[in-house]
């Protein structure tokens, strides 16, 4: 018997979080893994010897900020590094596909934060013509969610209202077009312009298109302007309404949330969410504006800013949301500051905080990031990530951001790190429950079918990593720096990373919902 290619003497754990590791053979034919067993009498055009490496499912990421980075430039390679074999598209709601002319580029300008310095622009009028430029051309896979400030943009602008009956009903014809070309999700980023206006009806209106096509519901939830605990409220009543299974985008387990997830035990919602489990996030400092101030295109959020009234209106709100004042700099359209902390550039300028922040939003034409570090002491943030890694209801997501100057180290480091901390240094969650977390899980839940475990007749997406070495290099002082311990990486059957090295590879293709 023959195969394309065979992973030999591996420790297999195969996603689940059920199956105890073992010693195998991995053989794949094409794209499948055609068999896992005894294959030393078994040839094939190309072997990896894995004896003393762990040989598990390709790492699936819910919520990163990476499909355009995929397409090429310098972090192309952040997420497959890791082990990641698929990402899914539009986090926070982001999607640019549908829209033509000035909303395209509105958009465009408005998510660049998140997208980083590219090569690449809209219009894609169709949202064929956007997923078309994912087939065969990027080192791994892609799965579509539907981006709800694209469609909600190209049905209503950037109005900050309710939507009529005429509006829903075309937003919803929006959204069924996307789960007919395979989207797993309807995606929203309820802080995020346009869709921090959608009301509660607008909300169940296009859930229950979503959950027509056995797609859930994922959102960065609406913290900015409810609160935390009523935005997780939010979520759950939106579930029960709509019929839909819900996910909440890059939370943890403290004091608010726990009493929450403990209900939703008791009263059998159907919940999940994702963490980094890092203190620290990372947006851009837009966010921290009175939600009045963001409303609109970033033009006209730019000419609102420049009101003398609204300096001294919005800054009593931005100096709350800063606390510490030490967030530091992730990139500027114009290169200024690029690593430094927010608290001693704006010392040096001889200004507040808050004002050199919302100075600097007018001045880099609204283009700039940050990282947000939590406004908690150590020991609580400590205690918060240790009782997030071992919830059963999270699973790991780096929300990573690529082809900026001075990333979050989530971004090239989320997935190793937990390997390297909480499997091995920590001991806070077994191996076999890591990789269920960072594969089986993803796959079960946004119903990516035969993807997430290492199985017969399941897709060839497998990370071969070393469980003594693997680690995350990346910090907050130098965040771009690939992971280690992480020797290969197979998408669809083809090495995309051989040896620690990215091959040429393009294997990469749009995944359906299963």
């Amino acid at each position: 018997m023959s195969y394309d290619l065979i992973i030999k003497r591996g420790t297999i754990i195969d996603g689940t979080g059920k199956t105890p590791r073992y010693v195998a053979d991995v053989g794949i034919r094409g794209e499948e893994i055609a068999d896992i067993g005894d294959l030393s009498e078994a040839e094939a055009t190309e072997t990896i010897d894995a004896c003393g490496h762990i040989v598990a499912p390709g790492f699936i990421d819910v919520h990163v900020h990476g499909e355009i980075a995929l397409l090429g430039g310098p972090d192309q390679y952040g997420e497959v590094r890791q082990g990641i074999t698929t990402q899914l598209m539009a986090p926070d709601g982001f999607g640019w596909a549908r829209l033509t002319g000035a909303q395209a580029q509105e958009l465009w300008d408005y998510t660049r934060f998140g997208v980083g310095d590219v090569y690449i622009e809209p219009p894609w009028p169709t949202i064929s013509s956007y997923l078309s430029m994912f087939d065969r051309t990027t080192p791994s896979n892609v799965c579509p969610q539907v981006p709800h400030c694209a469609v909600r943009l190209e049905v209503m602008g950037w109005d900050a209202r309710p939507a009529t009956d005429d509006e829903l009903a075309r937003m919803a014809d929006i959204t069924r077009e996307w789960m007919e070309a395979g989207a797993c999700a309807l995606n929203l980023g309820l802080d995020y312009q346009p869709s921090a206006n959608a009301d509660f009806n607008e909300l169940v209106t296009l859930c229950r298109v979503a959950a027509e096509y056995d797609g859930i519901y994922a959102a960065h939830i609406r913290y900015h302007t409810i609160g935390r605990e009523p935005a997780w409220r939010e979520t759950i009543e939106l579930s029960r309404e709509a019929g839909i299974p819900v996910h909440v985008s890059h939370e943890r387990v403290d004091d608010i949330t726990e009493p929450i997830l403990n209900d939703v035990d008791r009263d059998g919602d159907d919940l999940t969410f994702e963490s980094y489990l890092y203190a620290a996030g990372m947006t851009h400092m837009t966010m921290m504006l009175p939600m009045e101030y963001q409303q609109g295109s970033p033009q006209e959020v730019l000419d609102r800013l420049k009101k003398p009234k609204s300096k001294s209106e919005a800054l009593p709100e931005m100096k709350e949301w800063l606390g510490r004042c030490d967030q530091i700099v992730g990139f500027t359209k114009s290169g200024r500051y690029i690593g430094e902390r927010l608290c001693d550039i704006a010392e040096k300028a001889s200004k507040a905080p808050e004002e050199f922040a919302y100075d600097l939003i007018l001045e880099e034409d609204g283009y700039q990031g940050f990282i947000f570090p939590w406004q908690v002491p150590k020991e609580e943030s400590d205690d918060t990530i240790a009782r997030t890694v071992t919830h059963p209801r999270m699973m790991i997501a780096s929300d990573g951001l690529y082809n900026v100057a001075h990333s979050h180290p989530r971004s090239q480091g989320c997935f190793a790190r937990v390997l390297g901390d909480f499997v091995r240094e920590k001991s806070a969650i077994s191996l076999e429950q890591a990789v269920y977390k960072m594969s089986g899980f993803q796959a079960e839940r946004f119903r990516l079918g035969k993807r997430g475990q290492l199985k017969e007749k399941y897709s060839a997406d497998v990370v071969i990593f070393d469980p003594s070495t693997v680690a995350s290099r990346s910090t907050f002082e130098n965040p771009n720096q690939a992971p280690v311990g992480i020797p290969h990486v197979i998408v669809n059957g083809q090495p995309v990373i051989r040896h620690g090295r990215p091959t040429s590879d393009t294997p990469g293709k749009v995944i359906p919902r299963s």
